[in-house]
Formats: structure tokens, C-alpha cells, sequence
């Protein structure tokens, strides 16, 4: 019964604030699902030690300073990316 009350209340609540509970839950759970398979690729690491370009990372050499430009190898040449 609270479930139905929530979702889809009577008299007092307009449908528009319905469709505005429903779009800000939907919006959380998006925000969950990118966050976590966003955070999942990114191992533990020490700042400075992993260079981000925009597909990927490597690991970096030596550790260098975060916001940095560094490069990671690949099989059609370096591609530029930015410690962290």
C-alpha cells in the first residue's frame, strides 16, 4: 500500500509531481549503474603512478605529477594523456 502511495498518489499530489519522483529516481539509479562501472576499471593506485588518456590508462614508469602530460605505448604509436 505505501509502495502505491508513493508511486501513484491520490487527490492531493498532481500527476506532474508523480513524473518528477519517478525522473529523479531514474536518475539516481542511472548515475549508480555509470559510477560503478566507471570506478571498476580504475585499480587501486598512488597518485601520479597511472596516465589517463581518453579510452584507457597505463601504468606509468616512474611516478610523475598529477595533471601532467604523459603517454601511453601502443601498437600505432604513444597516445597523450595526463597523470593521475
Amino acid at each position: 500500500m505505501a509502495i502505491r502511495m508513493l508511486f501513484f498518489p491520490s487527490g492531493a499530489e498532481s500527476i506532474m509531481s508523480t513524473i518528477r519522483r519517478l525522473l529523479v529516481i531514474a536518475i539516481c539509479l542511472l548515475s549508480l549503474a555509470l559510477y560503478g562501472s566507471v570506478a571498476a576499471q580504475v585499480p587501486p593506485h598512488q597518485p601520479g603512478t597511472m596516465c589517463f588518456t581518453p579510452q584507457f590508462w597505463c601504468w606509468l614508469q616512474y611516478p610523475g605529477v598529477p595533471g601532467q602530460v604523459c603517454y601511453c605505448p601502443t601498437t600505432n604509436g604513444p597516445v597523450q594523456g595526463k597523470v593521475g
